[in-house]
């Protein structure tokens, strides 16, 4: 059995606005080649695009990889490395003050995307000196502008 390639993957999401116009972008690497991707909605909120660039980015592999995801989103971080998604499914879909979970199409749509590869979550700090991280947050934004 051959070994998955392993990939990193930043991703960003922006909003003017929270709901507004907003965007999303991921930057994958691998092996010294890097693949980027961007775009956006009209009408939408951070969360769900920070949500929809991991989507994008996990959907544009094409085969099962071990990939570092690094986020400067806590909620997307948080969700997965401290159990909340697995709370929100066995309860139906409901957090813990038993209201129903916001954006359960996109966590549904991330976890069908995450399904053929192995997680990794790394929390970056957004706004701060990794290049990578900036790419992303620029792309994003720019991606944004298009929606106005």
């Amino acid at each position: 059995m051959s070994k998955k390639p392993e990939i990193i993957l930043y991703t960003d999401g922006a909003c003017s606005g929270n709901p507004g116009p907003g965007g999303w972008a991921y930057h994958l690497e691998w092996n010294g080649k890097i693949k980027e991707g961007s775009g956006g909605e009209a009408d939408t909120t951070n969360n769900r695009m920070e949500m929809r660039a991991i989507i994008e980015g996990l959907n544009a592999l094409n085969r099962p990889c071990s990939v570092t995801i690094c986020s400067d989103s806590a909620l997307i971080i948080n969700t997965f490395t401290k159990g909340w998604i697995d709370n929100w499914q066995r309860k139906g879909w409901k957090k813990a003050d038993k209201k129903p979970v916001e954006n359960k199409d996109l966590w549904m749509a991330m976890l069908d995307a995450m399904k053929l590869h192995s997680i990794v979550w790394k929390k970056v700090k957004g706004h701060a000196n990794d290049e990578r991280n900036n790419r992303v947050d620029a792309l994003a934004v720019e991606a944004a502008k298009a929606y106005k």
